[in-house]
């Protein structure tokens, strides 16, 4: 039985390896992530729907937008997002966007495009980002609507 038991976990352990991403390697250039993530823009309505929607951005959960005050739940732990076009280039929307850390050392944000290097992550995510690199340049597109 113990035999087995390691065999299948062995078997487990080689076909989760054969599956796992690579590491995420971000071109980080001043601070900013210069190059679309994609290599095209992304879409501003979609990414709407991607920070307003808990198992995506979930980004209403800390920060408020003026624009959206007919949406639930505005959370008050990050900054207002208000403006935020005015306040960092695209090339840093999409750094904070994708690895936050990076730039706010303290930031309890979680990095929306990292793969490795992650504390407490549940087992069937390990080795996945929280969003695509799709998904964030259209977070990135409705970020530089917020004027």
């Amino acid at each position: 039985m113990r035999r087995s038991l390691a065999a299948a976990f062995a078997l487990c352990l080689m076909v989760g390896s054969a599956y796992a991403q690579e590491p995420i390697k971000l071109d980080v250039v001043n601070d900013s992530l210069p190059k679309s993530l994609t290599g095209s823009p992304g879409n501003a309505d979609a990414g709407k729907k991607v920070f307003l929607t808990r198992t995506l951005g979930n980004c209403l959960a800390c920060h408020q937008v003026t624009s959206l005050k007919s949406e639930e739940f505005h959370g008050e732990f990050g900054p207002s997002l208000d403006g935020v076009a005015g306040r960092y280039s695209e090339a840093q929307l999409r750094l904070i966007v994708a690895d936050p850390k990076r730039i706010f050392t303290d930031t309890v944000m979680p990095a929306f495009f990292k793969n490795d290097g992650l504390s407490r992550v549940r087992p069937e995510f390990v080795g996945k980002s929280i969003l695509t690199a799709a998904q964030v340049e259209d977070v990135i597109a409705f970020l530089k609507t917020l004027n």
